[in-house]
Order: structure tokens, then sequence, then C-alpha cells
């Protein structure tokens, strides 16, 4: 019998609740990040006496907390309050004016949106906001393909804090100026989580996740160093999740370094797009990049129609973003000289276990 001691019986898991190691959960605490919640609630503050708000950019790297920090701003406005309406709403598909007012609708609980023009989306929202106070978040705010929404909440919303959420700062440099001068925006940068409270975030999901004693001390401390490594904590809880995953179908009662070490061979799969899956453009501009690795994007246009890519530059902007976003490149602003602003792009395919 000592074989089967420790083996999971069929009604057994190594979970207690799985949901805490999605990136979404909001913890009852969000460790490390207290001074910047005190800065984005003193933001929001002058709101909770019927004055306007202050605006934020709120900026840095993937997987440093930003959006579990405003999360849980929200869900503590929510219970303190019932006069400032607090909407959040991610840019990644909600890309337009129309898209986004759509969706402020549904947070605001009107449902009457169907075959109704902007303009007339525009003046419920407008009716229904201003009667109390209002805080945005546009998380991912570098992906919206127009900027028609904040001029119009600048414009017509009383009472508003306006946070907008990106990993890349130089992105506000795009911004129309007439919205850059009256959102006044102030800057906060969420800075890379170090070694140690990366431990301390992912043994603080472990306890909500796990069961009490199931985790080798090797292994987490294994699964934590590469995490930090990586310097993304969705990474981290990805790596949690799955090396939990693989003992429970070896029927383990623990979970081994050998059990991470698994889990980490298929980041690449989770993270990382396989460059036989891009599109035959795709594949022709990272050859392109490829052998023209650090030049202005402009530059490299031009080699694209040289080599007859039939795209027009927009097209050529969102294949470049979709590689950047994929990790086989990465890109950099520089600002100044004769062009103004420009992005310079470098070939950089690198799978997450090279870190």
């Amino acid at each position: 019998m000592s074989l089967f001691k420790d083996m999971l019986r069929d009604s057994e898991s190594l979970f207690k609740d799985s949901v805490a190691l999605d990136y979404d959960y909001i913890p009852k605490i969000v460790p490390y990040r207290e001074n910047e919640q005190r800065y984005i609630a003193s933001c929001i503050k002058p709101l909770l006496h019927e004055r306007n708000g202050k605006n934020l950019l709120i900026h840095g790297s993937p997987g440093v907390g930003k959006t579990v920090a405003v999360k849980h701003l929200f869900k503590e406005l929510e219970e303190e309050t019932d006069e400032i309406y607090p909407i959040y709403i991610n840019c990644w598909q909600k890309n337009t004016t129309y898209k986004i007012i759509i969706e402020i609708c549904e947070s605001l609980g009107y449902r009457f949106t169907q075959n109704k023009k902007t303009n007339e989306l525009l003046a419920v929202v407008k009716k229904i906001l201003n009667k109390k106070s209002a805080v945005f978040c546009f998380d991912e705010a570098d992906k919206v393909e127009d900027f028609d929404f904040i001029y119009f909440l600048i414009e017509n919303i009383y009472r508003k804090t306006i946070l907008l959420v990106t990993n890349f700062k130089d992105w506000v440099i795009d911004l129309d100026d007439r919205i850059r001068s009256r959102l006044a925006l102030e800057f906060l940068e969420f800075r890379k989580y170090n070694a140690e409270e990366i431990k301390g975030i992912l043994n603080q999901r472990l306890k909500y996740a796990f069961v009490d004693g199931v985790w080798e001390e090797t292994g987490f401390n294994f699964a934590a160093e590469k995490t930090a490594d990586i310097g993304d904590i969705r990474s981290g809880l990805y790596i949690l999740k799955e090396a939990g995953n693989i003992a429970e179908e070896r029927s383990s009662k623990t979970i081994t370094k050998i059990d991470v070490q698994k889990a980490i061979s298929k980041l690449d799969e989770f993270k990382i797009k396989k460059k036989e899956e891009l599109d035959d453009e795709e594949q022709m501009i990272l050859g392109i990049i490829k052998n023209n690795s650090g030049k202005k994007i402009g530059e490299l246009y031009k080699i694209y129609h040289e080599n007859k890519g039939k795209g027009v530059y927009k097209t050529f902007q969102r294949k470049i973003k979709k590689l950047e976003e994929n990790k086989f490149i990465s890109t950099s602003k520089v600002l100044g000289g004769k062009e103004g602003t420009t992005t310079m792009v470098s070939y950089q395919e690198k799978k997450l276990t090279d870190f």
C-alpha cells in the first residue's frame, strides 16, 4: 500500500481555488503597490468633495500590477460611495469611440443602445454621468484607434478623473495637442518588482490557490526565480497553475521542481506565437527587420515596398505592432531631430525560456 500513499484519489485536488492564479483576480491586499495606490487615490479624492479630479497616465512594463492596483481601488470606491461611477474599459478590443461609448453605457446599466448613433449615445452618457461624478480607467490605452471619446469626456463631463494605463510612456506623444493640453496629465510609473517582491506575490497567490503543504520548497523557489528572470508576474502565475495541473495529471500529492520545469517548457507555447503561424506578409516583414535591425520604421517601410509589399503605411504599422506583441521584435521611440518622434525597430526573437 505504501506505493499508493502519495497518489491523489479521484475526489482529491491540489487546488483550493485556482481562480486566485488568474491575473485578473483581485486579492484582498495588493502587496508592494501601496504608494502607487495612494497616489491614484489622491487623484480621485477631489471627486468625493464634488470637485474635478486629476488625470493620470499610469505606465510601466507588462505584469507589474498596474491593472490589479486600479481594479482594487475601483472595488474600494464602490464600497465607499454611490456618488462616483467607476468605469473600467480595456481598449484591446474596445478600441474605437463607438465601442467605448457602448461599453460605458453597459457600465451605467443603459441597455437601449441598438440602432443608436454615436451622437445619441454620447448624449445619454452625458445626461447620466453629470448627475454624479465619474472615474474612468482606459487600460491598454495605446490600442485605441481614435481619441474622440477622450475629447468628449474632457468637454462634457463635469466632474471626472481619467486614468490612462499603458506599457509605453511615450505613447502620450501621439495624442492630439488639443487633447493632451486639456488632459493636463500627471505621470505615475509602476517600477518592476524585485526578486523578493515577486516571491512574496507568488507566495500570497499560492496560499489562496493551493491546499496547504502541496508545494515542495525547491519547486516554488525555482518558479519564483524564473519569474524574476522574466520580470512578468503573469508568467509566474501561469507557471504555478500549470505545475499544479502537471502534478495532478500524474496523481501526485506534491508539486515538485520537475513539475515546474515542465510548466516552464510550456510557457513558450502559452506566450509566443510560432513563426510558422505568421501570414506571408508578416513573415516577409519579419525577414526585412531581421536583415535591417535597428532601423527607423519609415526606412523599413521603404524597403518593404521595394520588395513589392502591398500594404499601406497604417497596415505596415499594425503588422509591426503584432510582431512586437508576439515577442519577435522590439520597438522604441526616439525624440528630437529633424523628423521629430520616430520609432526604431529591432529584431529580437526570444523565447521566454531564454531568460
